[in-house]
């Protein structure tokens, strides 16, 4: 069974549990997923609305960008559980021998590339999302601007919280050029996306008048 096919108590209890999924990684998918869902329901209240009827159009596609988005984060919840347990019998390999060890130290560093993967698919799907709440900041009714706040919390939560599953990965990997190219595809995105989130927040509050 996928981990997304649980009961929210279901996946609550396993996390909670003493078992190798789900973890960090997909605890980071997962509030990812709830900070853009956030989005597409401010859309869709929004949409159709007397006073943004000549941008209908714009909501249909940040709904259309957003329920991608989501999709594309709750399967990183799967996809981070089913990388992360070839990686967790890796380390219980034998090393009685010298080819044993060879074998393992192998086997762990190709591990740990696809561990790295789903947080890093994370971090570019969690910076598109945090984008697609700032194009919808002036476009949603007044009376639900604090879920675009909540949505993009989650969101911030959810970036630093990918960063943390890359850099556990990565700080194992010998391969120097697949620890750079990781680097090109998130640096800035965590920068960046920290810096949009805070910003978005500011404006959602000043719109609530705090």
């Amino acid at each position: 069974m996928r981990l997304t096919e649980n009961t929210c108590e279901e996946f609550i209890d396993a996390l909670a549990s003493k078992k190798a999924i789900p973890g960090g990684g997909g605890v980071a998918a997962l509030t990812g997923a709830l900070g853009v869902a956030l989005n597409t329901m401010v859309s869709n209240f929004s949409i159709g609305k007397k006073k943004f009827k000549d941008i209908e159009k714009e909501h249909q596609e940040i709904i259309k960008e957003g329920l991608e988005l989501k999709n594309e984060l709750v399967n990183l919840v799967n996809t981070d559980a089913e990388n992360f347990l070839p990686l967790s019998k890796a380390y219980g390999m034998r090393t009685d021998t010298d080819e044993e060890k060879k074998k393992k130290e192998r086997v762990i560093q190709n591990a740990l590339k696809d561990a790295c993967i789903g947080p890093v698919e994370m971090i570019e799907n969690i910076y598109k999302s945090i984008l697609l709440h700032e194009r919808l900041l002036e476009k949603s009714s007044k009376i639900i601007i604090s879920d675009i706040g909540v949505g993009v919390q989650c969101l911030k939560a959810a970036l630093y919280s990918a960063k943390l599953n890359v850099v556990v990965n990565v700080n194992s990997i010998k391969d120097e050029a697949f620890k750079k190219e990781v680097e090109k595809r998130i640096g800035k995105k965590i920068e960046e996306g920290s810096k949009k989130a805070d910003e978005i927040f500011k404006r959602v509050e000043e719109i609530m008048g705090n």
